[in-house]
């Protein structure tokens, strides 16, 4: 018996893999930690078979780690009598959710077996949006960049969780950086976004990102 931690991709229905919608079609029970992944997976599966896992959105550690330890209790004895599936938009190893479950799941609930079903990371759907080619030899770095953040030295940056755009755009700049943003992409009923002006994007929302490239890079291309 397993617990499947399950891309959906960036948030179209079409853009779930195969295997994906047969593992979601296969097990129990699908655990859903907020409403853009839930809205997917609904589109595979009945209501009845849809659970819900409550993540705060907080920074407290310790409120932090003891929602992750009420979600492994709930999740372990599905997993461990029956096949469970935790969905998460974009992929289960990258910025997700699921690595706190899963981390919490084999320190708390050692007897849960867990497999990976990979997605379409949002990473590569910004890619694809902007034309964006990442060869041999270069050099691209994932980062966080929350609260206005802007972590410079690559040539290359994808910032996920933009949520102060307008600073995040000032900082960059200034250490010599073109920037471009991308917003809720390849989402159904949502208007995906990609913009050079932070303005268009000021509002905070935690599916922004950004591709930012040094000019020198952007310049010699």
């Amino acid at each position: 018996m397993t617990l499947y931690g399950i891309g959906l991709g960036p948030g179209g229905s079409d853009l779930l893999t195969i295997r994906g919608r047969r593992r979601l079609e296969s097990v129990d029970v699908v655990y859903s930690p907020g409403r853009l992944s839930r809205r997917v997976a609904a589109e595979y599966v009945p209501e009845s078979k849809l659970g819900d896992l409550e993540f705060p959105m907080t920074t407290d550690p310790e409120e932090l780690e003891a929602a992750w330890k009420a979600a492994a209790a709930e999740v372990a004895p599905r997993a461990r009598y029956g096949d469970a599936a935790f969905v998460t938009l974009g992929d289960p190893c990258i910025y997700s959710t699921f690595g706190h479950l899963r981390r919490t799941l084999r320190d708390n609930h050692p007897g849960v077996a867990i497999e990976v079903v990979p997605g379409v990371s949002s990473v590569t759907a910004f890619a694809a949006v902007l034309g964006v080619d990442i060869e041999a030899g270069s050099e691209l770095t994932l980062r966080e960049a929350t609260d206005g953040a802007a972590p410079v030295g690559p040539d290359r940056l994808i910032l996920f969780k933009v949520t102060d755009a307008p600073t995040t755009h000032e900082k960059l700049t200034t250490a010599g950086y073109e920037v471009k943003f991308g917003r809720r992409l390849f989402m159904d009923e949502e208007a995906p976004l990609v913009t050079s002006d932070p303005e268009d994007v000021a509002d905070r929302d935690y599916y922004t990102l950004a591709y930012a490239e040094k000019r020198s890079v952007a310049d010699s291309d």
